[in-house]
């Protein structure tokens, strides 16, 4: 899939296409024309870097309903040809997501079209998960001999069935099928359920891949060997080191660290850390100044996962550095820093700001840092993060960041985040939104009374409205 093109923050394109709450408050006041041709196109061209995390269904499904908005659009995209040629599951999977949401809503039209995309789509197996949690039998039931023909009743076509009942995300319509009253359909998804079984058990007890001798030497080879085939392999090879390593072993593993193989020096640079031994943070400066590109990105990614007062200390010495050791030395002060630190924490953040974006990986880690090092000033940097990235995960980090750095938090941003599209923000902005004003006491009502809502945000609006709290 490729990445997604994003409008300006300013836009309602591209609050939406982001996930912020102001995307749907903008929508309700927008002319009603231009408010669906935004939404059709976020649904239509999953606007998400990372689909698989962020959440976007619940917030456009809300939006449809509040539009009154029709699923033409969503319709001819699931049935177009490109649904033949295109069988990458990104391309259909939020339209999907978002029926089956409307569908729990009561939208008729909507689980009609499950339905229909299910017997005949490609991405069928997404809309029969979704019809799993939302039709009734009769519906399922319709559906077997459909999804059954997909599969032709051959030795290739019955191990491809069995794979599938195998990797269903939702078992229930498969076991449904199991006991139908129609014994051509019983008796070929019960073979096919066992067929499923036994080939689970079967890679159990086959583990593939490669697996390494049970020794220092034996492991260092196996890393160096998987480098040299292309595959990265020092992570899972320091966690053998941890397995086979003694004391005796040590000299060994330091002269790996500091002039073996790549393979084999990422390893033993990735052991060392792990163990906190003395001489880790030396090799791991001196392999990321002079070594190669893929020891210096291991020994970088050794020193974050020291958790050691050493380790903490050499980030204060290493913090400012115009090199990756210095980036990362940010990075550990803003998890394992104190208030000492806030000076260096806050220039890092600027710098990841400035140069590489608000969308820069970086910026998970140094903006948590900002909001548990109470870095006050770091307030203006957060709302520019905020509003401009891309990414629904990292505005829901900048906002639980603003709340412990910005006072205008409760009455300004945390109003929005009530329409937020991740569920951790809309529950961060139910225990934080000032009640003044009034659209905040209906939202809560509303996120209250709403089935489809999760726990942990209904938890947090109840809290609002305890026997024990001011009234909202």
């Amino acid at each position: 899939m490729f990445d997604p093109v994003i409008a300006p923050s300013g836009t309602l394109l591209g609050l939406l296409q982001r996930g912020r709450g102001d995307g749907t408050l903008h929508a309700l006041t927008a002319p009603r024309a231009e408010a669906l041709a935004a939404l059709d196109h976020c649904v239509l061209h999953d606007p998400r870097h990372d689909w698989q995390v962020e959440n976007r269904s619940l917030y456009y499904a809300r939006l449809y309903l509040d539009l009154g908005g029709d699923l033409d659009a969503v319709e001819a995209h699931l049935f177009a040809p490109e649904d033949v040629l295109d069988t990458d599951e990104s391309r259909t999977g939020l339209a999907l997501a978002v029926l089956g949401h409307l569908a729990s809503y009561g939208r008729r039209d909507a689980l009609e079209l499950l339905r229909r995309y299910a017997a005949s789509g490609t991405n069928w197996a997404w809309a029969l998960d979704e019809l799993a949690l939302r039709d009734d039998d009769a519906g399922l039931r319709a559906l077997a001999e459909p999804v059954l023909a997909r599969f032709p009743a051959d030795p290739q076509g019955e191990a491809e069935l069995a794979a599938a009942v195998r990797d269903a995300f939702e078992p229930r319509p498969w076991r449904l099928w199991a006991d139908d009253p129609r014994p051509a359909v019983a008796a070929r998804v019960r073979v096919a359920q066992e067929a499923g079984c036994f080939d689970r058990w079967q890679r159990q007890l086959r583990p593939p891949g490669p697996r390494p001798g049970w020794s220092v030497r034996a492991v260092l080879d196996w890393a160096q060997q998987g480098l040299e085939r292309g595959s990265a392999l020092h992570v899972p090879a320091a966690r053998c080191l941890a397995a086979v390593a003694g004391p005796e072993d040590r000299p060994e593993l330091l002269r790996a660290a500091r002039d073996g193989a790549d393979g084999a020096r990422c390893a033993a640079l990735r052991h060392l850390a792990d163990t906190d031994d003395p001489a880790a943070l030396d090799l791991i400066e001196e392999a990321a100044v002079t070594g190669p590109a893929v020891v210096a990105e291991a020994a970088v990614d050794a020193f974050e996962r020291m958790r050691g007062a050493a380790a903490v200390e050499r980030a204060r010495r290493w913090a400012g550095r115009p090199d990756a050791l210095g980036a990362a030395a940010g990075r550990v002060l803003a998890c394992r820093g104190d208030r000492r630190d806030r000076g260096p924490v806050l220039a890092a953040l600027r710098e990841a700001v400035r140069s590489e974006g608000p969308d820069a990986p970086t910026l998970w880690t140094l903006v948590d840092g900002a909001g548990r090092l109470g870095i006050d000033c770091a307030a203006p940097v957060l709302r520019h993060v905020y509003r401009e990235t891309a990414s629904s995960h990292l505005r829901g980090r900048s906002a639980r960041a603003l709340a412990a750095t910005d006072p205008s938090f409760p009455a300004g941003f945390a109003v929005e985040c009530l329409w937020d599209c991740e569920e951790s923000t809309r529950e961060l902005a139910a225990r934080h939104a000032e009640t003044g004003d009034a659209r905040v006491v209906e939202r809560l009502r509303r996120l209250a009374a709403d089935p489809a809502e999760e726990a942990e945000v209904q938890t947090a609006v109840r809290s609002r409205f305890g026997p024990d709290t001011p009234a909202v």
